[in-house]
């Protein structure tokens, strides 16, 4: 049976075991096993254990932020917010692509695993390279599209307009769910066309449904090959793992089924469109045709059989007559 393995430098391996360091070294405490990767160092990855106090803090991140100010300086990682609003410190934890700001230690059984998001290009550490990602949603070109100059005051929306948003407005970018579905890992990144995955086609819908814009047929029409939309397979991993409680295969779905309308009403005007069309070449091949018998003059090879045709009729008529004055009865 063939075994597939990752290339020798990118094999994960054993790391350093760091001791418990910090104003808060007493008490309970729990084990860490994080991934560290220095592109400048030249060895491989590897995963190194920590102890971290119970007490630095109930999520993830409080947990990260101690190491780094109290035992590795070197430990790399991206936060902002702490709040779960910027979507900075997405990692893989305990096998789940999640927030390390909103991600309780206490609901973690054993050491708790803190990996990079998976199938990226990773800059040091836990921090990895967005820049396509980025790009991707750059594409869809995820601003207001409308005809009129900007208004003086804002565009109006109803409630009900307004409420087509919810479940949209709320993705943070993070990509938690595009790097944990398995046909982004293998599409995401195909040449010349590629999938744009969950997140992306999750904002793609905020666009679709946002009643201020008016340019719905041309995003439509920019996700209408092979790859953007329809390298979706109905996975779910992604609805399963959005820390914001999300659901981006609901919205790809949507997009599936405008697009399936749109594309119908396409046809069916190109159907009506023709048939038009085919209606005026009739009409004009009608008009040609009656054009086209003219008077017998026009036509000398056929005007001697119609002469002859005529003499015969006249001869029928004579004989006819002739008869007819056989059978009157003499006046004598």
């Amino acid at each position: 049976m063939v075994q597939l393995r990752l290339p020798q430098n990118s094999r994960v391996q054993e790391g350093i075991s760091h001791p418990l360091k910090g104003p808060l070294g007493e008490g309970a405490k729990t084990s860490f096993k994080i991934y560290r990767y220095d592109p400048d160092g030249g060895r491989n990855p590897s995963l190194d254990s920590y102890e971290v106090p119970d007490s630095c803090g109930p999520m993830v991140l409080d947990a990260l932020i101690y190491l780094k100010d109290h035992v590795d300086s070197t430990l790399t990682f991206r936060r902002s917010c702490r709040e779960g609003v910027c979507g900075s410190c997405a990692m893989n934890i305990d096998g789940t692509n999640t927030l390390a700001c909103t991600k309780p230690i206490a609901d973690i059984k054993g050491p708790v695993r803190i990996y990079p998001l998976p199938h990226l290009p990773v800059i040091k550490d836990l921090v990895p390279d967005l820049s396509h990602q980025i790009q991707q949603y750059t594409s869809i070109k995820p601003w207001i599209h409308a005809p009129e100059a900007p208004p003086l005051k804002e565009r109006l929306q109803t409630p009900e307009e307004r409420g087509k948003l919810d479940g949209l407005w709320e993705c943070i970018l993070c990509f938690s769910c595009s790097t944990s579905c398995p046909s982004y890992w293998w599409n995401g990144d195909a040449e010349p066309q590629n999938y744009l995955g969950p997140a992306v086609l999750l904002q793609a819908q905020r666009w679709l449904v946002d009643s201020r814009d008016t340019a719905t047929e041309e995003r439509l029409e920019a996700l209408d090959d092979s790859f953007s939309l329809y390298r979706c397979h109905t996975i779910m991993n992604c609805t399963k793992t959005c820390p914001k409680g999300l659901n981006p295969a609901q919205a790809i779905g949507n997009i599936k089924q405008k697009l399936a309308r749109f594309v119908l009403v396409f046809w069916i005007s190109v159907v009506s469109c023709s048939g038009a069309v085919m209606a005026k070449v009739e009409e004009i091949y009608s008009e040609l045709l009656e054009d086209s018998s003219g008077p017998e003059e026009d036509y000398p090879s056929d005007a001697s059989d119609n002469d002859e045709d005529e003499e015969e009729d006249e001869e029928d008529e004579e004989e006819e007559g002739d008869d007819e004055n056989s059978e009157k009865p003499s006046e004598d």
